[in-house]
């Protein structure tokens, strides 16, 4: 039988999850790329990879970090905090660090976790790479965790993180209006997500995306994401 509330309006079926684990500090090895533990050693590689290039930091809540001691700082918020965890991006072939990543927003009780915080270096925006790192966080979430709610937010003036979200799969949900002042400007939120429902299309077709065989010998794809994700 359905379930009602008081005014006699289905609710839908009455939910059997019981809550989401906490995620821990690990490492992810992918294919393309790893993920392991932001740590105050990867300070340095902050500073020299990502404090050069400001553009990278135009919609982050920080402006670059001006030398190893303040990195470090700002990743010790970071591994100290419960509701956040931190991640390296490592090219696993060099060991050369790519950027960072962050589960935020970390409500097990609730089934929700959000991945913000990104910052790609050039080297490895709009790669395969870039790709698998988010295709290594959804995996664990819903598939190691038992999320229910997977979310990204942005400036709603972020261009390039709205585009990033919405080829990934992520749903639109609205913006919040006037929801920060931050570096002196107010900044409106745009909100996506993915749900647990909708995970099996998405993983689907990430992992068809990211196939050997979605790639000539150039490296060039051979099908967008949103046409292999309709597929599966």
């Amino acid at each position: 039988m359905p379930v009602v509330n008081e005014f006699g309006q289905e609710i839908g079926d009455a939910l059997t999850w019981s809550g989401a684990k906490q995620p821990e500090a690990g490492v992810f090895e992918g294919r393309n790329v790893r993920l392991e533990p932001l740590t105050a050693e990867h300070a340095a590689a902050v500073v020299e990879v990502l404090s050069p290039h400001p553009e990278l930091w135009t919609y982050q809540a920080e402006n670059p970090p001006a030398s190893v001691e303040e990195a470090a700082a700002r990743i010790a918020v970071t591994t100290t905090a419960p509701d956040q965890l931190g991640y390296a991006i490592i090219d696993p072939a060099s060991s050369a660090f790519l950027g960072r990543v962050c589960y935020l927003r970390i409500q097990p009780g609730l089934g929700s976790i959000e991945v913000g915080a990104i910052i790609y270096a050039p080297s490895l925006q709009r790669t395969k790479a870039a790709t698998e790192v988010q295709y290594l966080l959804l995996r664990h979430v819903f598939d190691d965790l038992g999320y229910r709610r997977y979310e990204w937010k942005c400036d709603s003036l972020n261009v390039p993180s709205r585009k990033a979200a919405d080829r990934l799969g992520f749903v639109e949900e609205g913006t919040w209006r006037n929801a920060l002042v931050t570096k002196g400007r107010n900044r409106d939120t745009t909100w996506y997500s993915i749900t647990d429902a909708e995970w099996p299309g998405i993983k689907a077709g990430l992992e068809a995306w990211l196939a050997d065989d979605n790639f000539d010998a150039d490296g060039v794809q051979l099908q967008p994401l949103a046409v292999l994700r309709e597929r599966g």
